[in-house]
């Protein structure tokens, strides 16, 4: 199973939608997908319809209690993605994990115990900051997604996320790299987005990815369905978007063979 952590301390940034619609192409194209909630606001689970009364387990005891993954996870309405959902309880793990000898180890050593093929791909939504869950994520993780508003401020603070990479990378897992920057919420009808997108490319070269994903209501109506933009709207530019992405994810995966990236 390839993990991927989709991480960015900025707010609002389009985080969890790329996660859930991410989850949901990767999904669509073929593959057996886990998305794991790591927001204590819980919003990718909300997001793929899950309420809170179905969250009999969480990515509170994967952390906290010892729960297992297969135990934990629940079917989505999209096939071949399941989900382990966040509750309020996530809110308090970081402190109760702070005196846990392997407090960084949490979340890879519950992914770890999963079975074998289960799933192929995990994709990991972390919360706003780089506090001590972000840190389980990507010490879980091979890969980094880093979703990027194409808005003034886009660059502020990511070079702070790119030292707790180089950070981790160096202390706890030297297999971690950036799969890509995501630009997301591009506005065709305003220069700005245009500009911003031109200096991300000129500061980050190829690690910026090709596609991007542009500002469509329908995406963000979405979630109030509790449905992915995929399902709530296959054709609207913003799920035509993310399908695209998904590709181009699997296309960067070293280790998947070309023939299965088609």
């Amino acid at each position: 199973m390839i993990s991927i952590a989709i991480a960015n301390q900025k707010g609002g940034v389009g985080k969890t939608t790329t996660a859930i619609n991410l989850a949901t192409a990767l999904a669509a194209i073929g593959r057996n997908v886990l998305l794991i909630d790591l927001d204590p606001q819980g919003n990718a689970s909300t997001g793929l319809g899950v309420s809170p009364s179905e969250r009999i387990h969480s990515s509170y005891d994967l952390l906290v209690n010892d729960v297992a993954a297969e135990t934990a996870a629940l079917e989505t309405k999209v096939p071949r993605l399941d989900l382990i959902p966040a509750t309020v309880d996530l809110s308090g793990a970081e402190v109760e994990m702070v005196d846990l000898e392997d407090r960084a180890h949490r979340l890879v050593n519950a992914l770890n115990g999963a079975r074998a093929g289960r799933w192929d791909i995990c994709l990991i939504d972390c919360p706003p900051s780089l506090g001590l869950l972000t840190v389980n994520a990507l010490v879980a993780a091979k890969h980094l997604i880093v979703p990027l508003q194409t808005e003034f401020f886009a660059l502020e603070g990511l070079s702070q996320l790119l030292k707790t990479v180089e950070r981790v990378s160096a202390s706890a897992n030297p297999d971690l790299s950036i799969l890509g920057i995501a630009l997301t919420m591009y506005d065709r009808r305003n220069k700005l987005s245009q500009h911003v997108a031109d200096d991300v490319r000129a500061c980050l070269g190829d690690k910026v990815l090709d596609t991007v994903v542009p500002r469509n209501v329908r995406v963000s109506e979405a979630p109030s369905h509790g449905l992915p933009a995929l399902v709530y709207d296959m054709k609207c530019p913003g799920s035509a978007a993310y399908l695209k992405l998904a590709r181009e994810v699997i296309g960067r995966l070293p280790n998947l063979a070309p023939a299965e990236a088609a």
